[in-house]
């Protein structure tokens, strides 16, 4: 089913437009994969994006199920990148009815004198210049049409100050404010916006982000598809946030509104230091 170029996409997205449509990012692997899995369960058609070429075999048992699933290999760090997405979109010629901004990387150890600049300034050009530019460019059409659904993925680390994942833990705090007020403002539109909220997660993150030897990145972790199971619920609720996983992410999620951020940080600090796992 699947067909090369713009117009064998177009062909595709004709083909099967009696189905939903939803594009997801972050989609070669763990939640963003899973995420992706869920819309496939649920009779959507799919337009799935990462940067590496892992997003090309994604989705072959789907399409034996009569999905329509087409791959986009964009580097969304790059604004170019972001651009050729839409581009994507817009040559099916079929309306966005959910997006799940998910893409994102993270980055670990002492800010000051640790961590690579350049990795960091990356991440802030994919875990939020482009959650706000893709954003930008899907939610417009979505309001002219008085419906559409966006999800952000989040974290729990963006509800509180993240010693050794500073960069990281910022960048899910701007997606933590940043969806709940373009939640406010489109409340009247016929638009959700949802942020999924997981917290240490069954995935190649901590391993990406150097931190294999701490004790958030040795500690159990929650399945990635029941994390996505659950953002994907929350979303066709039409909920403003879900903190997924465990029980323990609720409790901490819940601590953090209460408890004043120098604790917090120190209770962050105690999971992420690098070489915490030994202690």
């Amino acid at each position: 089913m699947h067909l090369g170029g713009r117009a064998g996409y177009a062909a595709l997205m004709t083909e099967a437009s009696s189905k939903p449509f939803a594009v997801v990012t972050g989609a070669s692997s763990g939640i963003g994969r899973e995420l992706a899995g869920q819309f496939a369960e649920h009779g959507f058609d799919l337009l799935i994006a990462a940067e590496d070429d892992g997003i090309n075999t994604v989705g072959a048992e789907w399409q034996q199920q009569g999905v329509v699933v087409e791959h986009a290999q964009v580097d969304l760090a790059d604004r170019v990148g972001v651009e050729e997405l839409n581009d994507r979109i817009k040559a099916g010629g079929r309306p966005v009815d959910a997006v799940a901004i998910n893409a994102g990387i993270g980055s670990g150890g002492d800010f000051a004198r640790q961590t690579d600049l350049d990795t960091e300034l990356t991440l802030v050009d994919l875990n939020v210049r482009s959650a706000v530019h893709l954003a930008k460019l899907v939610s417009g059409p979505m309001v002219e049409r008085g419906c559409g659904r966006i999800l952000f993925t989040g974290s729990i680390a963006g509800t509180m100050p993240g010693p050794f994942e500073a960069v990281y833990a910022a960048s899910k705090a701007f997606i933590g404010s940043f969806s709940e007020a373009l939640r406010n403002e489109l409340s009247d539109t016929g638009v959700t916006v949802t942020v999924l909220m997981p917290g240490p997660t069954e995935t190649n993150f901590f391993e990406r982000a150097d931190m294999a030897d701490t004790k958030v990145g040795a500690g159990s972790k929650d399945s990635a598809y029941e994390v996505a199971r659950q953002g994907f619920e929350a979303l066709m609720a039409g909920a403003a946030s879900v903190v997924a996983g465990s029980t323990k992410n609720k409790v901490q999620a819940a601590v953090a509104q209460v408890v004043p951020d120098k604790l917090t940080a120190q209770m962050h600090r105690s999971m992420a230091e690098p070489g915490s796992a030994d202690r």
